[in-house]
């Protein structure tokens, strides 16, 4: 067996499964789970119907780089929505997902024979991330959420001599769990620092379409263009149509930046088999070239936002996120584990204990005392699940 395999921590939901293997739910409410962040709204039909109508494609092997018309729907999206020109032939990648791109680059860019070999992560994190640099052969240092700033990891707090020793930096922005945007400053900063020490940034952006201001999130390529780095050196976006589109099922994605990375990484996925379906390519297609649907899924969001995070704000510590799915709760008492398998018990609702998305680092776990509440279900059973956690809050603070 590979022996970095041992490294690799249990998934959030194995712990929680071996947390709540002695509870018996309340069986007089109905099962309501807010703790996968799987989306739930329908599929648009413009994407079923090209899945329909492009079925000849499974009799054929898929190129690794992707058609042609893919990598250029993408670009032109890309275009369109951070209004930043990149290659289609060059720069642009199609992936199963990001999911998969998150892991496979850190195998293409970390360099296990350097001495220190580090992978800097925000902390609460994705577990992906970690797993990533472990398999990899690095080891992981863990930038904190700062509530002060809205929860935005606190890069500061990674000494210098960490840096020096950095081979890549994972981002999230919007931030999954905390739901914050990283504004240009700090893009700005973290692009220096990747200059002075040479490590490759991964910027994850898989809920940048889902948002609740006025003016949509920030992405890395765009800070990238902002700032005069129209090279994208040392930077690798990946974003997905998982969220965008409502299409988990689908395992389609992107990752574009810098050249030379795409080059390697596209090396990479050649032996690793990565293709993505000709009939998945023909409905990615579909889905890149049109944004009505997107704008029609984001009303959804942000109408159940409206209704549910007011209702749970009088019980919890909890506000409206930049973007996201996800509401990130502090819950009364401060044991987030407790809070859950309590919740789970009395009124048969699932949630996610903060504690479990991060690791201890500088002395406290900044996942602690904090639920990740995933409002992908329709409105009526998000409020359903959001009228049981305030009854359970109020029962607990009695």
């Amino acid at each position: 067996m590979n022996p970095l395999l041992s490294r690799l921590n249990p998934y959030p939901f194995e712990k929680l499964r071996a947390l709540t293997q002695g509870i018996t739910p309340n069986a007089a409410f109905k099962p309501i789970s807010l703790g996968l962040g799987e989306p739930r709204h329908p599929t648009p039909e413009l994407i079923r119907q090209a899945l329909r109508d492009n079925l000849q494609g499974l009799s054929n092997y898929p190129a690794t780089a992707g058609d042609p018309t893919l990598r250029r729907s993408i670009a032109a999206w890309i275009e369109r929505r951070y209004a930043v020109t990149v290659d289609a032939q060059t720069q642009v990648l199609p992936v199963n997902g990001s999911r998969e791109a998150l892991f496979a680059l850190a195998q293409t860019v970390v360099d296990p024979s350097r001495d220190g070999a580090t992978v800097v992560c925000p902390n609460p994190f994705y577990q992906i991330y970690e797993g990533a640099a472990l398999l990899a052969g690095a080891q992981t240092a863990f930038a904190n959420s700062d509530p002060a700033r809205n929860f935005a990891a606190d890069w500061s707090a990674i000494p210098a001599h960490v840096w020096a020793r950095t081979q890549l930096l994972y981002v999230c922005s919007p931030g999954n769990p905390t739901g914050a945007v990283m504004p240009l400053a700090e893009w700005e900063r973290l692009f220096e620092l990747s200059d002075r020490h040479g490590f490759v940034i991964a910027s994850d952006e898989c809920y940048s379409e889902i948002y609740f201001r006025d003016e949509p999130p920030l992405g890395s390529l765009q800070a990238a263009s902002q700032l005069g780095r129209s090279d994208f050196r040392n930077l690798v976006a990946l974003s997905s149509l998982s969220k965008r589109s409502s299409v988990p099922g689908m395992r389609s994605g992107f990752v574009a930046g810098d050249a030379a990375l795409m080059k390697a990484f596209l090396l990479y996925r050649t032996y690793h088999g990565s293709a993505m379906s000709p009939v998945v390519q023909h409905a990615s297609i579909a889905a890149w070239d049109d944004e009505q649907h997107v704008v029609d899924n984001r009303a959804l969001y942000r109408a159940k936002f409206a209704q549910v995070t007011p209702l749970l704000a009088s019980v919890l510590d909890v506000k409206l996120p930049d973007a996201g799915f996800y509401l990130w709760a502090k819950v009364p008492g401060g044991d987030d584990v407790a809070f859950a398998l309590g919740l789970l018990a009395q009124y048969n609702v699932a949630v996610l204990p903060g504690s479990l998305l991060a690791r201890e680092a500088l002395g406290h776990n900044p996942g602690a005392g904090r639920i990740r509440l995933a409002l992908v279900a329709e409105v009526g059973e998000c409020l359903e699940a959001a009228q049981r956690i305030v009854a359970y809050a109020k029962s607990t603070t009695s």
